[in-house]
Order: structure tokens, then C-alpha cells, then sequence
């Protein structure tokens, strides 16, 4: 379901005339091209050149890389010259997947003109323990063996000191790159960089990738006999940066995906011992995609190759895995990035929940920037996390966690300021009762103070934005309150002083709200066409394909399905790549409607079937092709219940709802039943509906948001009890050990039962349990896959309470009142 506040918006509609039509039909002749002519009508394609341009690559004409002037020129000139004398060359790239692809295009590309390893080299920063840009400790190192150049890809353009720092050591540096300018020209030797240019210019909205792929373009123009291979063999890495990055794929981005994309799909095609790119060859196998559609990048790839810094921080391995030509290295490689993507998966769900139960002590109706901390968030998948709840609230969210960070010499106010934060931090534990957080911070800061080293206090994270925030100026307004800050309108990264963030958060929001007038925010679902069941299908696919690559400035068509009704539902727990479960969950359905008697096969991903509504619906949905199933099928986005519904309105007025709040001034005729424990299942809270109908009485959801602890934990709870029961010789009784742990008789059996391959004996007598310790009786395989067992299903159950915390009432409303099978 989607928000209870989210507002569904239909795009304006316009008739296109019917010579656009007729035009649009040329590439649509298996269907009358309505459709997909009002979209491009919608989106300002309105001629025939432009429609000839925006389908037809073969008709564009791409911008020359020396339309970036005179700084072109230079880049290649301080090339060429480092070429004639022997110099050494290093590529500075980032850690996700543009930077990722960056690096690797200006390899294989820098490569044709420079020997590799001996004059060529990369080095991407640790996502964990470094920041996006340069540094000065690995510009030091680069100085030391030798280096003469940085030529930089997705970065670079605000490290003014790092720079400066550089050319003290006797290395120039080109700076390739797409995010925000500084004030001033920094003192490079040359910045490529599109936001030069104007914002109508074919190149402005060039992501990194694709600003490397230009100087190399540049670079082959100005020495054609130099390489060896074709310029065309870096397109297939170019379309996977630019889609997996948040540009608009307009003008030259759009001609880039578009023949990226082809060579992308061709290579795949190959046997896996004859492509050229085996790497990626393999990682399309893993996520079950072909790499003909752009959705193979933005959901396969794209996620995976930003896993690897997200999970291990460093993620130079990812370089080789794209560019490297020996298929068993390659395989080696993709699989570890496909275990990174699980484990983030996991991790990320984590964060989620947390976040989760931190939005409901916010109040969202005088909240405009959602700014949330935690010393325990891992940074790697606060930036996936944020977008998430951006989307759903309709807000700028920031997230941020707290680190210990080294000072250094260009951090000399910040340290100064973190430093006093430590002391009167230490000065608080002597005298009063510190917070969790506040404990946490003191006891990173305490040893550094105690060897002697300057340490800094950091709140470091990541900020997304909704399209009409420009979430870049908000920050950088707030730039004397931060220590780094860096990206572009829709996302950004940020570290800060601990002691700020109280300022920071109220500094940022009064700001929005200023900036908002009498404007609301709320999450919105814009929809592009009204359709039926009847029209789903490859006709209408293929028309909607002409958008493709769709990204930003030109999305998925959302298309609005009304009075529609679903069937054979169910769900299940996706599984990763080697059959481990991980906990998400996707909806397989069918759905209908009066204008055809044919169901047609739709998935809900992130979703329980018990969410679907009852009776006629309203849905919004992306039409899809699962080239893993062999169908066409859609995939849900929004659904509400119709309005015209009255199955949906039977009881509503029977079941009140008052989770997390106090119920004890209720006032009603009857004699509410109230529910105070959170529902583990639809069964158990179906029980308690079908009590109060029975007893004519109006339940209440009075249950409250879970605390839960993490399921490690929990487990070591239990071993810690069963120690002791064994060591001191006292008993237990279930309900005790149920209260103590906060789970069910469920994971309980179990938790027993991965005590017993431990060495622990335990009997029951007159209701209590006894617990003995014997090390002969352990079974270490045993052991390890019943504590899984234990933690799957402790997992498991604290998903499905947090669910029934968060889950809206329409939707208990709808599923209690469902008819059971037979």
C-alpha cells in the first residue's frame, strides 16, 4: 500500500495531433502508437527531428569533446607531453558506480596511450575510512613512487587544498568531473567538468563516466594511429555509469546509453570464454539479466558494483572485475560482489528498521528535513536508506553516524571545536548520567585523548532529496556549521561535528520552510497514462520501450490501472545467488479487470499478498518484461482500495486505532477489546477480530512500536542464561525465559534445540527447565546451522512485528475482513 498521505497526481494530458501519431507509428507498427506518442508529446517531443533524435540514435549527432574549449585542449596537450617523456600517470577515481566505471574507462582508455602498472595506475578511496576526492596521505604516496600526473574521474572539483597540495609535490592534476562547481577555477592544469557549460548544452548533464569517456574520445582524435582498439569498446561501461547515476538522460547521455546498452546486450550474447567483458558478463548471470534493458543496469549491475565500498570499503577489485580479460579471475570477482550485494541487502533492512522506529517520535507536520543519527548505522547504506524514506515522506532526509576521525592540519577549527565536545563530554560521565549515544562518542574519543592524538568527533552521512529540493544549496548553506560536504542537487555526502547537528538540523529545516512559503510536502506518485488489463502486454511494451533508457528527466512511464481486483497471490522470501534466504520478500499475482477475461501477471516487491486490498482497487504499476520468466508482466508501485469500494468500508468504523499512543481516556458504547500485544501473523490477529465480532465489541490496536535487539544478540542473551542456570544449578520457567528474550514459543524451540549441539542439556520439571553443561556432547556443524536456524527465525518474527507496528489500517481493515478458503 502506498502512504496514507501520498498523492497520486496524473500528468497533464495533451492530444498529440495526429500527424505526431502517425509519426510515432513508423517505429510502433505492431500498434497504433497512441500511447507512446502522448508520453513524447508529454515530454516536450513535439518534431519530427526531435522524435528522429530521441528514438533513432543513428540520427543524432553527438556534441565533439572539444566543445569543452579550451580546457580540452589543455588536458590532452599535458597528456601528450606526459606520453613523449615517460612519465607516470595516476587514475583518481571513486568508489561507486560511476566513479567505478570512471576508472575503468580512462584504464582500458589511457591504457591505449600508456603502458599499464608500470606507467599507468588507479586508486580509488576506502568508502569506510576515506571520502569522496582526494586526500593528501594518497597524494603523498603517489609523489613517492614517482608520479608526475592525476588525471581524476567523478571527483575532484572542490579539493582546492588537496590540489594546491599536489603541485607542492610536483604533480598536475586534471580534474574530470560532473558534480558542483567551486566559486573558483581551482588551480589545475585542466577541469572538464559540464557545469560549465550552459544548461541547454547536449553535454551539461554528463555524468562522470561520461566525462572520462570524452577526454579519452579527445584523445583519439588528436593521436588516431596511437590505439589499438576501437574507442566504441568503452561504451558498454559508459551506459552502465550513466544509468546507475542520478543525471538526466538527455542529449549526448541518452546517445552514450543508447549505444552502450547495444554493445552490452551483444557481449552478453557471446559464450562466456568469448567476451570481452567477462566480468560483467557474469554479474548480468547472477542477477538473472541480459543487459538488453536499462532496468538490468539500474537494478542488477548498478547495485552491485555500489555494494562492494558499501560492504568492504575498498572497492579497487571492481576495476579488474570490468576490465580484466580472464574469465576465471572474473567469475572469482563477480561472485564476491554478489555476496557483497547480499550482505547488503541484509544490512540495509536493519537500518530501515531503526529509521523506522526513529520516524515515529518525529512530528512530520513540523518536520520540512529529516535529519536522524546514530553512532551504530553503518555509513555505507545510509544514502540507500535516505532515498527510501525521502521517497515515502516526501522530505530531504540526511542520515548520519558518528566516527572518530584523525586530525589533520586543514581540520584545525573542527578539531578544536570536537575536541571541547570530548572534554565536556568527559566532564558530564563524572557528574551525571550519560546517554547511550553520548557514551558511545566518549568512549572512541577517550583513547585517542589518552595516547595523545588529536582526534575529531564526526557525524559523517548522506542526504537525498524529492525533485523540487535542491538538496546541494540547502547543505552548502550550512557549510559553516560542516567539516566536508560535496554532490549534487539530488544527493549528497556530508560530515560535521557532533555538537553541530542539533544547529545543523534546525539551521537546515527553518531554512526550507522559508524557502517553501505556505508549499506542503508530502510523497507523490506522478501517473503518465490510464489503462485496463486488456491493453497490458507486448503492444503496449514495445511502445513504451521507445522511452527507454529512461532515468532522470524522462522516467518509467507509471501507468494507472482503476477498478481492478487481484488473484493468486502469494508471497515467499527471496533467495540470493547460493540459496541462503534473505529477508525481503516479493508478491507474485494476477490482475483483472471488466475489460478482458484474461488475468495478466504482475510482482510487488518488498510486499506480504495480505497487503493486496480486497474488492476493486486502484493500482499504479511500471509494464515490464522478466526476460528471466519469459513474460511480460507489471510491477506494482502504489495501491489503494477503489473509491466506489464498499467492501473496503464494511467494518472500518469496528476497529480503532491507537498503536503507539495513549488509549486509556477512550470513551465508547461497548467495552473495547484491547489488543496490546503485537500480532506475529494475519491468523493471530484474525482471532482477535473474529472475538470481537463475536462479542460485538470494537477492537484496539493498542500494541506499541517493538525495541527490539538484534537476533546475535539475543542469541548471546540465551547462552549467557543457559550459563548460568548450568553454573549456579537454578531453573527457569518458559514464560521467564520468553519475557527475558522477547520472542515467541517458536524461536524459543529452537534457541533449545541450538543449546542442546552447544553441550547444554536441558529438561523440564513441574514447568520449570533445568539446564546442565557438558562439552563432550557439542556437534560443531550441528551447532552452527541450528544457531542459523535460531537466527532466521528470530529475524523472521521481528520483521513481521515491525510490519504490524508500521502496517496502515486500511490494510488490517481490508485483510481481517477476508473471506478464509476452504
Amino acid at each position: 500500500m502506498t502512504n496514507d498521505q501520498t498523492q497520486w497526481i496524473l500528468a497533464p494530458t495533451e492530444q498529440p495531433p495526429d500527424w505526431f501519431i502517425q509519426a510515432v507509428k513508423q517505429y510502433t507498427p505492431a500498434s497504433s502508437g497512441l500511447y507512446a506518442a502522448q508520453l513524447l508529446w508529454q515530454r516536450g517531443i513535439q518534431d519530427n527531428q526531435q522524435l528522429a533524435a530521441f528514438v533513432n540514435y543513428h540520427t543524432y549527432q553527438p556534441a565533439s569533446p572539444f566543445e569543452f574549449g579550451e580546457e580540452m585542449r589543455l588536458a590532452v596537450a599535458r597528456l601528450q607531453k606526459t606520453r613523449n617523456a615517460g612519465e607516470k600517470v595516476a587514475i583518481w577515481g571513486d568508489f561507486d558506480a560511476d566513479g567505478i566505471t570512471s576508472t575503468a574507462v580512462l584504464w582500458d582508455g589511457l591504457g591505449q596511450f600508456f603502458e599499464q602498472h608500470s606507467q599507468l595506475t588507479y586508486y580509488i578511496p576506502n568508502r569506510l575510512r576515506e571520502s569522496h576526492g582526494l586526500n593528501n596521505p594518497g597524494i603523498e604516496n603517489l609523489a613517492k613512487q614517482g608520479f608526475k600526473l592525476i588525471v581524476t574521474c567523478d571527483t575532484g572539483s572542490t579539493n582546492i587544498n588537496e590540489i594546491i597540495y599536489a603541485r607542492q609535490l610536483g604533480i598536475d592534476v586534471i580534474v574530470t568531473d560532473h558534480h558542483t562547481l567551486p566559486a573558483e577555477r581551482p588551480p589545475v592544469t585542466a577541469i572538464i567538468n559540464p557545469r560549465y557549460l550552459p544548461s541547454v548544452h547536449p553535454l551539461f548533464h554528463l555524468s562522470g563516466v561520461a566525462v572520462a569517456y570524452k577526454l579519452i574520445e579527445a584523445l583519439y582524435q588528436t593521436l588516431p594511429n596511437v590505439p589499438q582498439d576501437p574507442l566504441e569498446n568503452l561504451l558498454d561501461l559508459v551506459a552502465v555509469g550513466l544509468i546507475a547515476d542520478l543525471v538526466q538522460l538527455k542529449g549526448d547521455c541518452r546517445y552514450l546509453a543508447q549505444l552502450g546498452i547495444q554493445r552490452l546486450q551483444a557481449d552478453f550474447k557471446q559464450s562466456p570464454t568469448a567476451r570481452r567483458r567477462p566480468g560483467v558478463g557474469r554479474l548480468l548471470e547472477l542477477c538473472q539479466k541480459s543487459g538488453d534493458r536499462p532496468t538490468d543496469i539500474s537494478f542488477g549491475l548498478g547495485p552491485r558494483i555500489n555494494a562492494v565500498s558499501r560492504i568492504q570499503g575498498d572497492a579497487s577489485f571492481c576495476v579488474e572485475l570490468l576490465t580484466s580479460r580472464d574469465a576465471k579471475r572474473c567469475n572469482q570477482l563477480a561472485e564476491v560482489t554478489e555476496l557483497a550485494n547480499t550482505r547488503r541487502k541484509s544490512l540495509q533492512k536493519d537500518v530501515q528498521a531503526q529509521v523506522a522506529q526513529k520516524l515515529t517520535q518525529l512530528d512530520l507536520s513540523t518536520t520540512s528535513v529529516i535529519v536522524l543519527e546514530d553512532p551504530q548505522w553503518p555509513a555505507g547504506v545510509l544514502g540507500l536508506v535516505a532515498g527510501q524514506v525521502a521517497q515515502e515522506t516526501g522530505r530531504p532526509t540526511i542520515l548520519l553516524s558518528t566516527e572518530l576521525a584523525e586530525e589533520q592540519s586543514s581540520r584545525g577549527a573542527e578539531a578544536q571545536r570536537c575536541r571541547g565536545a570530548g572534554e565536556e563530554l568527559l566532564s558530564l560521565s563524572h557528574n551525571s548520567a550519560l546517554s547511550t549515544q553520548q557514551r558511545h562518542l566518549l568512549q572512541l574519543w577517550e583513547p585517542k585523548q589518552r595516547s595523545g592524538s588529536s582526534a575529531l568527533l564526526l557525524a559523517r552521512g548522506s542526504a537525498r532529496s524529492i525533485n523540487s529540493v535542491d538538496l546541494y544549496q540547502l547543505v552548502k548553506d550550512q557549510a559553516h556549521l560542516l567539516h566536508r560536504f560535496g554532490g549534487h542537487p539530488y544527493a549528497a555526502g556530508l560530515s560535521l561535528p557532533v555538537e553541530n547537528i542539533p544547529l545543523f538540523t534546525q539551521a537546515i529545516n527553518q531554512q526550507l520552510r522559508q524557502s517553501l512559503g505556505s508549499t506542503d510536502l508530502m510523497p507523490t506518485v506522478q501517473v503518465d497514462l490510464k489503462v485496463t488489463v486488456a491493453d497490458l502486454g507486448k503492444e503496449l511494451f514495445l511502445e513504451l520501450k521507445l522511452l527507454e533508457p529512461c532515468g532522470m528527466g524522462n522516467p518509467v512511464p507509471k501507468i494507472l490501472i482503476q477498478n481492478c481486483w487481484f488473484e493468486n497471490a502469494w508471497h515467499r522470501n527471496q533467495q540470493d545467488w547460493q540459496g541462503k534466504k534473505v529477508q525481503y520478500i516479493k508478491t507474485d499475482f494476477d490482475i483483472r479487470d471488466e475489460s478482458t477475461k484474461n488475468p495478466f501477471p504482475g510482482v510487488w516487491w518488498g510486499h506480504y499478498k495480505d497487503e493486496l486490498p480486497i474488492g476493486k482497487s486502484d493500482c499504479i504499476a511500471e509494464l515490464d518484461y522478466n526476460s528471466y520468466k519469459k513474460r511480460y508482466e507489471i510491477r506494482l508501485i502504489a495501491v489503494r482500495p477503489s473509491a466506489n469500494s464498499e467492501l473496503n468500508q464494511q467494518h472500518s468504523t469496528q476497529i480503532l486505532d491507537w498503536r503507539n499512543q495513549e488509549y486509556s481516556a477512550l470513551s465508547t458504547q461497548y467495552s473495547p477489546l484491547i489488543l496490546e500485544e503485537c500480532p506475529t501473523s494475519w491468523d493471530n490477529l484474525r482471532a482477535w477480530w473474529r472475538r470481537a465480532l463475536y462479542n460485538n465489541q470494537q477492537l484496539v490496536l493498542a500494541w506499541s512500536q517493538p525495541h527490539l535487539q538484534l537476533p546475535q544478540e539475543i542469541w548471546l542473551t540465551l547462552v549467557g542464561i543457559a550459563k548460568y542456570l548450568s553454573r549456579t544449578h537454578q531453573t527457569v520457567t518458559r514464560v521467564q525465559l520468553l519475557d527475558k528474550l522477547g520472542i515467541s514459543n517458536q524461536s524459543l524451540f529452537l534457541g533449545i534445540k541450538a543449546l542442546k549441539y552447544w553441550g547444554f542439556t536441558v529438561k523440564t520439571q513441574d514447568n520449570y527447565l533445568e539446564i546442565s553443561y557438558d562439552s563432550q556432547t557439542t556437534s560443531a556443524n550441528l551447532a552452527d546451522a541450528a544457531v542459523t536456524q535460531f537466527l532466521a527465525a528470530v529475524s523472521e518474527e521481528q520483521f513481521q512485528q515491525q510490519y504490524f507496528a508500521e502496517v496502515p489500517l486500511s490494510t488490517i481493515v481490508a485483510i481481517v475482513n477476508k473471506p478464509l478458503p476452504f
